[in-house]
């Protein structure tokens, strides 16, 4: 079997040293034999740098490569493992991702902008991951055409592109809060309750996690669809009642006007 230094397998596994390092500060990869100073690494080292390597580049996260490797290691069911994973990695959404032109996202948002303008709104519509360049410069990905639809709605109604930018960024950054709050009571009741009563996640845990995250899905939405429309319903009222009531009171004396002439 052969024999590696750090910077070695480094070079053999296409990986660097700086990660093998924090591969094993998270447990991933088993320490190398020690000769002297020196730490020595063999292929079982390279081949599991390689799988390591593998999985994060298909969106593993370091929690679940590490779970499947403590699967492997201790005789479970693998596939126990990869159920939880593709649970936590599915899309939570069925819409479809689009493509759009450079010339049609212009178009549709800044229209008459100078180029520089221009390039400043996309470069902020792509961080806030609104649209994703597709690597030609003229088209572009769009992970969620309903949201690109409301942005171009809002534009086309007067709305300043960089005012909507804003608000986009803020109900993203709202939205974060939320979701961190749905996963941190699923976390600190669930998970963590199978974690202390076994001491260690077997494959039956395992499938209730699976099943939680399952379940989680319509549930988010059934609690956020009717709290997001009661809140909505109590702003516009408030912020357009006084609105409405001028209008009222301006259409009453319009309308008692005439009478008040004929008399």
């Amino acid at each position: 079997m052969a024999e590696y230094r750090i910077d070695e397998l480094a070079q053999a596994a296409g990986s660097t040293v700086r990660n093998i390092r924090a591969y094993q500060d998270r447990g991933l990869l088993p320490p190398p034999r020690l000769e002297g100073r020196v730490g020595l690494y063999d292929d079982s080292h390279l081949a599991r740098l390689r799988l390591i390597g593998k999985l994060l580049g298909r969106g593993y996260t370091f929690a679940i490569i590490k779970d499947l490797i403590s699967a492997w290691e201790t005789g479970k069911d693998v596939g126990e493992v990869l159920g939880l994973e593709k649970v936590l990695t599915d899309p939570w959404s069925d819409e479809i991702p689009g493509t759009v032109t450079f010339e049609e996202l212009r178009e549709a948002f800044s229209p008459g902008a100078g180029d520089e303008e221009v390039a400043r709104d996309l470069a902020r519509t792509i961080e806030l991951g609104l649209v994703e360049a597709a690597g030609d410069g003229e088209h572009f990905r769009v992970p969620s055409p309903r949201l690109l639809h409301v942005g171009e709605e809002l534009v086309a109604a007067g709305i300043p592109l960089e005012a909507v930018l804003d608000i986009a960024q803020e109900i993203r950054d709202d939205c974060d809060v939320i979701a961190g709050r749905f996963v941190g009571l699923v976390r600190e009741h669930v998970f963590q309750r199978l974690e202390d009563d076994a001491g260690a996640v077997s494959g039956d845990d395992i499938a209730e996690m699976a099943a939680m995250v399952r379940r989680m899905r319509p549930l988010v939405k059934m609690v956020v669809d009717p709290f997001i429309a009661r809140a909505m319903e109590a702003r516009v009222q408030a912020a357009l009642g006084t609105q409405l009531e001028q209008i009222r009171d301006h259409l009453a004396a319009e309308n008692a006007a005439p009478s008040a002439v004929e008399g």
